[in-house]
This record gives C-alpha cells, sequence and structure tokens, in this order.
C-alpha cells in the first residue's frame, strides 16, 4: 500500500522559466493527440518507429529458441546418448534431475546477469550501443556450446548465452514502449512476445526435423543455426535509433527532438511530443529523483516495481517448466518420441498465433482483464491434467488427453498472460527508471525460472518422482495465488499515458480503480483527477 506521505499534494509543474506556460501548453496537445490518435493512424504517421521497434524485438527470437532447444535436448536419442548416462530401469539414456536443472539454471542465472548489466548499461550509454555490443558477444559464445565435449562445458556455454539474451528480453519492451505512439504501444510491447513464441515454434521444428538423425549433427545444427540471427542483425540495428527518451533523460533535448523527427513526426508535433516528455520526466522527478536500482524500491515506485516483477514471476509458476516445452512431458506420460515432437511443433504453430489473436483482444479487453482470466484459465487446465493422469494414468487416451491439455494451455498462455505482461511492463514502469524496472521484471522470471527448474525434473523424471501429469496440481496451485495477487493489486493501464499513470500511483488510486479515473495532467490541485463512476 501507498502510505500518505508518499503521495504527491501537486502534479502540476512550475516552470522557471519564460516559456514555461508555452511548454505546458505544447505538451497538454501532445497528450491530446496522443490520445485522439487511432491505430490505424498512427500505422501511417509513424511505420519507422513500427519497423525499428520490430526489428529490434527481433532479437528475442534468440532466447525462445534455445528455451525450447535445451529442453527438447533431453527427449533427443542421439543427445541423451552423447550426455547422459544408461539408465537400466528405463533402458534408455537418461541426464540426471540435478544435470537438467543445472543446464537449465545456467541459462537463468547467465540471462539474471545480463538483465542487471542491461538496466545499469542501457541508461547510461543507451540502448542502440548495448544492443550492438550484445549481438557479437553472442557470436563468440555460441562456439562454445556448438563444441562443447561435455556436460560441463555445455553448461558455462548456456551460461554466457544467457548473458546477452537477458540484454535482448529486457530491452525489447522498453525500447517499444519508448519510441512508439500510446495507440501503438500495447500492440509493439506485445509483438516481444510474438517474437518469443516464434523463437519456440523454429525450435520445435528445427528438433522435429532432426528427432530420426542418430548422429552428433541432430543436436549440433541446432546450436549452429542460432548464428542466423546476430550477423545479420547487428548490420541492420547499426543503423536503428537511440531512444528519445534516452536523451531527455541525459538533458540532450536536441539530439531527442531528431529522433523524434526521424521516427516519424514533423517539426511541429515533434516540438509538442518532447514538451510533453520533458513535462512527464519533470514530474517523475518531483516524485523520485533517483534513477538507480534502490529507487526502484522507494516510494511510489515500490509498488510499480513488485507489479512488473510479480507478472513475470508468474508465468513460470503457471506451469511453463512443464507445459511450454512438452516433448519430455509427452514422453513421460507415454507417447511415442516421434509422435511427442510432431504434438510439441503443432503446439508451437498454434502457440504462435497466440500474440496475433491478442492483438484484435487488445481494443476490447483491458490489460488486467486478460491477465487474470488468462491466469483463471490455465489454472483450470493445470488441474484437470492432475485429475486425467489420476483417472486414466497408464492408457493410451489419458495419455493424448493429457497431451491435448497442454496444447491448449500453450494456446491460452500465448493469447492472454505472455502477452499482457511484455505489455504491462512497458507500461506499469515510470519512465525514469523504465529500463531498470523492465530489468527487474526479467529478473524476477529468471530467479522465478530458476526455482521451477529445479521442481520440474524432480517431480517428472522417471529417475525422480515420476509425478507425470499430477505435476499439474502443484502449478494449478501456483497459477491460483498469483490470479488472487493480480485481483488485488494489478491495476488497469489501458488508455493511459506515462503521465497519467504517474498521477494515479503517486495519488494512491486502487488498482481496481485505475480505469475508472480520467486524468488531466495539466491543472492544478483535486481538478487532476475524476472518477467516472461517481
Amino acid at each position: 500500500m501507498i502510505n500518505e506521505d508518499e503521495k504527491v499534494e501537486t502534479v502540476t509543474l512550475e516552470h522557471q522559466s519564460s516559456d514555461g506556460a508555452r511548454d505546458i501548453e505544447l505538451a497538454k496537445q501532445a497528450a491530446e493527440a496522443d490520445h485522439s490518435l487511432s491505430f490505424t493512424e498512427a500505422i501511417r504517421k509513424y511505420p519507422k518507429a513500427v519497423m525499428w521497434s520490430v526489428l529490434l524485438s527481433t532479437s528475442i527470437i534468440m532466447e525462445g529458441y534455445d528455451i525450447v532447444l535445451l529442453s527438447s535436448f533431453f527427449a533427443q536419442p542421439s543427445f541423451m546418448k552423447r550426455y547422459g548416462e544408461f539408465d537400466p530401469k528405463s533402458k534408455t539414456y537418461q541426464i540426471s534431475a540435478s544435470w537438467q536443472s543445472g543446464l537449465n539454471n545456467a541459462v537463468s542465472i547467465g540471462t539474471i546477469f545480463g538483465a542487471f548489466a542491461n538496466g545499469y548499461f542501457s541508461h547510461k550509454f543507451g540502448y542502440r550501443k548495448v544492443l550492438l555490443v550484445s549481438l557479437l558477444l553472442i557470436v563468440g559464445f555460441v562456439f562454445i556450446t556448438f563444441f562443447a565435449p561435455n556436460l560441463g562445458v555445455l553448461l558455462v556455454g548456456e551460461l554466457l548465452c544467457g548473458i546477452p539474451w537477458g540484454v535482448f528480453a529486457a530491452m525489447a519492451p522498453a525500447y517499444a514502449s519508448e519510441i512508439c505512439p500510446m495507440a501503438l504501444r500495447g500492440y509493439l510491447t506485445v509483438y516481444v512476445s510474438l517474437c518469443w513464441a516464434f523463437g519456440q515454434l523454429i525450435s520445435a521444428g528445427v528438433q522435429a526435423g532432426f528427432e530420426k538423425n542418430t548422429t552428433e549433427w541432430a543436436y549440433r545444427v541446432p546450436f549452429a543455426i542460432q548464428w542466423a540471427w546476430p550477423i545479420p542483425l547487428f548490420f541492420i540495428l547499426w543503423f536503428t535509433p537511440e531512444s528519445p527518451w534516452f536523451f531527455v533523460r541525459q538533458g540532450f533535448f536536441s539530439d531527442a527532438e531528431k529522433t523524434i523527427i526521424r521516427l516519424g513526426a514533423d517539426r511541429d508535433t515533434a516540438k509538442q511530443i518532447l514538451a510533453m516528455m520533458i513535462h512527464t520526466n519533470e514530474l517523475e522527478v518531483s516524485i523520485n529523483k533517483g534513477t538507480s536500482y534502490l529507487d526502484c524500491f522507494r516510494g511510489i515506485d515500490r509498488y510499480r516495481t513488485e507489479i512488473g516483477c510479480l507478472v513475470f514471476a508468474a508465468l513460470p509458476f503457471c506451469g511453463l517448466p512443464m507445459a511450454a516445452t512438452p516433448t519430455y512431458f509427452f514422453i513421460q506420460i507415454g507417447l511415442p518420441t516421434s509422435i511427442a515432437f510432431q504434438i510439441s511443433l503443432g503446439g508451437r504453430g498454434l502457440a504462435s498465433l497466440g500474440p496475433i489473436i491478442s492483438w484484435f483482444l487488445i481494443p476490447h479487453f483491458g490489460r488486467r482483464t486478460m491477465y487474470l482470466w488468462g491466469l483463471g484459465m490455465l489454472a483450470a487446465i493445470l488441474l484437470i491434467i492432475g485429475f486425467i493422469n489420476i483417472g486414466a494414468a497408464d492408457s493410451v487416451g489419458g495419455s493424448y488427453a493429457q497431451a491435448s491439455m497442454i496444447i491448449l494451455w500453450q494456446f491460452v498462455f500465448y493469447v492472454t498472460v505472455v502477452p499482457m505482461c511484455y505489455a504491462i511492463i512497458g507500461d506499469v514502469s515510470s519512465t525514469r527508471l523504465r529500463n531498470k524496472s523492465v530489468c527487474l521484471g526479467r529478473i524476477a522470471l529468471y530467479i522465478a525460472q530458476i526455482v521451477c527448474n529445479v521442481a520440474n525434473p524432480y517431480m517428472l523424471s522417471p529417475t525422480a518422482g515420476n509425478w507425470r501429469g499430477k505435476a499439474g496440481f502443484f502449478w494449478g496451485f501456483w497459477a491460483l495465488v498469483f490470479f488472487v495477487w493480480g485481483w488485488f493489486r494489478l491495476p488497469e493501464t489501458k488508455g493511459k499515458t506515462f503521465e497519467e499513470m504517474d498521477i494515479l500511483f503517486a495519488s494512491g488510486v486502487k488498482a481496481r480503480d485505475f480505469a475508472n479515473y480520467e486524468v488531466n495532467a495539466y491543472v492544478d490541485g483535486d481538478n487532476t483527477l475524476t472518477n467516472t463512476k461517481k
């Protein structure tokens, strides 16, 4: 909860310069234009902003690709024979649950370092320079995984690869939210999740293509495919514009104006948008002057950080380790290896449509509504999987029923929870702390992944718990826990400018009441907020 002494008593800035009144009027005009701009108008007016956001977000494909790749290798016979040990009980080669956890967690630990570094270096040097260095690093680190002679070297390679992946994952939603108008913000932050799904679809397709290959190339070629992204992206993104918000935070207003014009605005509109950015930045300085990681946990920003972290932390806890990388799970519940890979590929194809479908739902439903409904449906699906396993654990029909529910889980997951968490983190963070807030959200995701990746192999592995579908009860319970949290703590951010959200948070408005308030950032006192339901 927000304490009374943390609330902002006035949200109108008193400019000291003689041009202060004019600057306020320009900022107000920009806010009004932002609200009146439709989706189609925004596309026509800012095609360059859309293009650069889409191109930068494409780097996320690499993280999505590897998440599925490594987990799928645990069901790849040639990989298991090369790196695993023979299990007399199952008469197959197996990698122990501890090594599975270690390999999966190596990626998560690397991404934590990457996300944390991104928050520091992006604030100091800007998004563009950090992005280009990270693309060069991933080219070198993939060599380690490609030539890894044993699990120890493979673990080190995955850890190092995770560092630039953490940079890409934290940078893409922050950049998308900063270079686009409000009408496009939700769509382009959601596109980040589409890239994540595309990466997983490509990975599943590659794995299915090599499923019958019994040589070392069945796993080496999928590793090598990771070079297909960073090299061309480096040369393309060399020309990407820096975020104008970065220049505003640094005080380089002329550079910010030039970038706004480069992204599609005419000169007059650029002056208005720049005035609104400066006004928003000064408002946030008046609320909280700092820009460090510690400032994310002070005053008003503590609540905003809580939202950003928990919407991401919910992803692993609502069944991601079991259901979003399902090939290994399908084999444990009794499906043949070839069918498991084919069903996984079909599920990936359906899941990749999820973010696209969410684009059509965004205009009609809020972020809060879609996120909460998604968590509720995922919890129900996971519990159904658990009950099916109890009633028909050893039947062919039961195995296919559980696989069908996993496919449904993937579809719901990528229509609701994943797209909305990217939209929410792009909305809820303050502009001065955005890159650090997004990084903290991703770090919360990676820490949650570590916890869940440790638990999941011990539940599913035939050499450990061998829970099979009963693991659905565990993940379903946690999905319900996050649903309850979201009901009381997750605000609706749809249709609000960054400045308006600053005022709503600073004024202590309850999460469930955000959608009911209209905000005027350019008047004094009690007229700033209007409850439309009173």
